[in-house]
Order: structure tokens, then C-alpha cells, then sequence
């Protein structure tokens, strides 16, 4: 069956030609063919010169994710294998450097991978999957053949439980698409450190991997100091403040079960009990509380879920980040240090800079910048793809 092709209005291939790997449905001046949901289409400039190949959605404003920018690539079989093996030889330097069987790490970042609308994360000898472009899903099959035979896992798990796969006119699925199902948890080691996951019901893929080395960048604030984690979920950075010296931990969560796999974790890393809190509760009304209470910390972390989801969503997510960033700072003793997170891609760095100064300056503290961090390194982001870099975080020393 012949290809159908998408043909761009006047100059706007212009993005394409700087190999961004999306074209907006109000880029397109018309549709040569009848194309489904998910089929691979030619691309073409409105002076008739082929750009490359993508796959088409015709419910997203994203109308196409582009495989690939080479007009004469077959998208085939082989096309996927290759995209698969080049993410794995990426991440080389990290699952070898490890001996253990349970590393944990993302083996494909998306478009940043060359892989739109894919993100695959292994966790020991599981690998899970999360289809959320029409394309992607269209090839789920061949993708879960390919990743079986290539690396060798226990079973491969799906969570395309992400809202975003409304938007592409997909339903959300979740499930075992190859080898064996998971258990309920699953053990993961990371610097030294390990943790139960629970790759079927947790965030996300069951754990925040995009957070590894900004957990490791705490070691040096941790030592006898009393810490507060925010949106703790299953204690991530309370057991790297425990493993490097901290005096007690409190954490914040709302969810019971999130709670219940921390204070596992604890007993799992042999730390002592006493020297971890869970409070079960809302952490805007939590931080006031223990403001109220004339409570100070020596090292905060605040790492909420993403406060802005759409754009009409971006006034009262940056009022959210205000309100817990001025909670934070009126918490922290003299010489403390505050590690601050947006995931939100919307926000742009300099707007989330802009927040925790106007924060601070309410607060009534003096503040500054030490260190900015991101996403940690298995989850790269492409350079003509700047939109994947979403995670941002700011290490403040607070006066």
C-alpha cells in the first residue's frame, strides 16, 4: 500500500531542517492519502522536497513524531533494533558499573532516544515499558519481541497508565507483554543503597531513576543533620540521608502505601528506626503546621509531582511552587540547605529560578544558588529536542 504524505504549508519545515522531531497539526497544509492513527507517513516541504518519515496521530496536536529525517530509511523491523541497541550501548557506563543483578536504570528516553513516544526503564531483571505515541503503539509488538530477544529479561511489564495516551486516542494499558509477571516488589540497588519497587502500581515506572544523582548530591549536607523530605513517596533521599550521617529524618506523604515501602526500605538497609518519622498527610497543610509549630531543619528536599500539566494549568501550578518554596525557607535554620525540583517541562528553568527567589525573599531569607541539577544522566536529552529536559533543581544555602 502506497505511503500517504503530509505536506507542510509555506516555511514551515524550518523546524524539521533543525531535526526537531515534531510537526503541529497546524503546520500542515494537507494530507495526501488516507493515513490511520499510528501508520508511518512521508513528510514533504510545500516545494515538493521530502523530509523524512514520522507516525502520524490524528487526535494529538502533535499530528507527527518523525522516525526518521533520511527520506530514503525504511521504517522496518530492523530500523527498531538498531534505535534499541544504540540506547542500551548508551547506558553501558552504567550497567556495568555495577556487578549486581539489581540495577536499575532508563534504557530509552523517548524522542531523546531517537524512540518517539517510547520510554523503557529496567529494573534488575525486569524491564518496563510505556507506549505513549499512536506509532510506538502501533509497533508494540515488534518493539516487545526485539527487546526480548536483545536483552534478555524476566519478563517485560506495561504501564501506559499516562494520560497522555488520551491525547493520542489510545486507551491506557497495563499488563505483562512478555515472559514472567512481576512480583508485588522487586529489589533494585543503587550507590550501595537498596530498594523494594513495585513496577505495578508505583509512580511512574515504580520508581523516580531520574532522581539518582541528585539523591547522591545530599551526601554532603547529611551529616548530623536533622532533614525534612517532601513528597517523600518511598524514601529516596531519607536513606541516602540516613547512609551519610543524618541525625533524623522526617518525611511527608500522603499515600499509605508509598509510607509502608519506606519504612521497608529502612529495615532493608539495616538503618535504625528511630532515627525515621513518616507523617501521613498533605504537605502544603503539613509545612504549615510545622511552621506553626516553631520547627526548624538543617536540609529540606521538595520534590512534588507535577504541579503544571497543560499551559492553563500554569498560573496555579507556579503558585503551588511558591507556597511550599516559602514554607521550606521559613523551616530552615540558619546555614541550611534546601534542595528544590520542578519535573513540570512547562516551566521553564529561569521561571522556576524566579519562584524560589520570590520565596525566599517573602520569607525574609537570604539565599543562594550552589548548584543546578537535572534529570540524571540515562535520561539525556537530545539537543535538538530541548523540551526533554524537564526536570530542574536548585541546591540553595540558605542564610
Amino acid at each position: 500500500m502506497e505511503m500517504a504524505v503530509i505536506v507542510l504549508k509555506k516555511r514551515r519545515e524550518s523546524s524539521l531542517r533543525r531535526k526537531h522531531p515534531w510537526i503541529f497539526s497546524g503546520a500542515i497544509k494537507k494530507i495526501e492519502g488516507s493515513p490511520q492513527s499510528g501508520d508511518t507517513v512521508e513528510i514533504e516541504s510545500s516545494d515538493g522536497h521530502k523530509l523524512g518519515k514520522g507516525a502520524f496521530s490524528s487526535h494529538s496536536q502533535i499530528a507527527v513524531r518523525m522516525w526518521t529525517f533520511n527520506p530514503e530509511e525504511d521504517i522496518t523491523d530492523n530500523y527498531f533494533r538498531q534505535r534499541l541497541l544504540t540506547a542500551y550501548d548508551r547506558r553501558k557506563y552504567l550497567l556495568e558499573s555495577e556487578t549486581t543483578d539489581k540495577v536499575a536504570c532508563r534504557l530509552v528516553n523517548a524522542e531523546s532516544d531517537g524512540l518517539p513516544g517510547l520510554i523503557i526503564d529496567k529494573y534488575g531483571t525486569y524491564l518496563v515499558c510505556q507506549y505513549f505515541g499512536a506509532g510506538m503503539d502501533k509497533w508494540k509488538p515488534v518493539i516487545t519481541k526485539l527487546i526480548s530477544e536483545l536483552f534478555h529479561p524476566s519478563g517485560v511489564y506495561e504501564r501506559s497508565d499516562v494520560d497522555i495516551r488520551s491525547k493520542e486516542g489510545l486507551k491506557k494499558q497495563t499488563g505483562t507483554l512478555w515472559g514472567s509477571e512481576p512480583p508485588g516488589e522487586i529489589i533494585i540497588e543503587e550507590n550501595g543503597i537498596q530498594f523494594l519497587v513495585d513496577i505495578q502500581r508505583g509512580h511512574k515506572t515504580g520508581f523516580y531513576l531520574d532522581q539518582r544523582e541528585n539523591r547522591k548530591e545530599i551526601c554532603d549536607f547529611s551529616k548530623n543533620a536533622e532533614v525534612l523530605n517532601c513528597f517523600s513517596y518511598t524514601g529516596g533521599f531519607s536513606l541516602y540521608a540516613l547512609k551519610y550521617g543524618a541525625k533524623k529524618v522526617v518525611n511527608i506523604e500522603s499515600s499509605q502505601e508509598s509510607i509502608t515501602i519506606a519504612e521497608k526500605n529502612l529495615v532493608l538497609n539495616g538503618f535504625n528506626p528511630d532515627k525515621m518519622v513518616n507523617i501521613k498527610g498533605d504537605v502544603f497543610q503539613t509545612l504549615r503546621d510545622l511552621n506553626n509549630k516553631g520547627k526548624q531543619f538543617d536540609l529540606i528536599i521538595l520534590d512534588p509531582p507535577k504541579f503544571v500539566e497543560s499551559r492553563r494549568h500554569l498560573k496555579k501550578g507556579t503558585r503551588g511552587y511558591k507556597d511550599i518554596n516559602l514554607s521550606a525557607f521559613r523551616l530552615l535554620r540558619p546555614g541550611g540547605i534546601l534542595f528544590t525540583f520542578s519535573c513540570s517541562g512547562l516551566l521553564s528553568p529561569e521561571l522556576f529560578q524566579k519562584i524560589v527567589a520570590d520565596a525566599a525573599l517573602d520569607a525574609g531569607r537570604e539565599a543562594q544558588i550552589i548548584k543546578w541539577l537535572h534529570q540524571s544522566s540515562d535520561h539525556p536529552t537530545a539537543l535538538n529536542f530541548p523540551e526533554g529536559l524537564y526536570l530542574k533543581g536548585l541546591i540553595c544555602s540558605v542564610i
